[in-house]
């Protein structure tokens, strides 16, 4: 992923991403035994937990597919992975404006085409800095 172009978000709106990518074949299923996926989303998940929340939804959708990934869920680490390269150099800043607290909520209502459920989220700031 070293020349690869980086790209300005952890996961597309084109990379919609179901169990229909899935591989069914004999042939399908034995390609990706050679993809390290399961490995790239660990390693993700990792970077996820500890220093890179804005990873926590792309990383969510991804490793769905653990047990069966299809060449579409590759693609999408891979963007992931290019997201990472252009912003390795960003950071949590936590601010110095007044000490408040605000929190923020979201939900995307039935966005996993699979089973309908619904994925929400929310952000805490205090003084302008993210904490949860």
């Amino acid at each position: 992923m070293q020349n690869t172009k980086p790209v300005n978000s952890p996961l597309a709106g084109h990379h919609k991403l179901s169990k229909d990518h899935c591989p069914t074949s004999k042939r399908e299923k034995e390609a990706m035994k050679k993809v390290p996926y399961q490995s790239d989303v660990g390693c993700l998940m990792y970077a996820m937990v500890c220093t890179r929340p804005d990873l926590a939804y792309a990383v969510g959708v991804v490793s769905r597919f653990m047990s069966n990934p299809g060449e579409a869920h590759w693609a999408a680490v891979k963007w992931i992975l290019k997201y990472l390269r252009g912003t390795s150099k960003m950071c949590l800043c936590f601010g110095n404006g007044d000490p408040v607290l605000h929190g923020y909520t979201d939900a995307d209502y039935a966005g996993d085409k699979d089973s309908r459920k619904s994925t929400s989220g929310y952000l805490m700031t205090f003084a302008g800095g993210a904490v949860s």
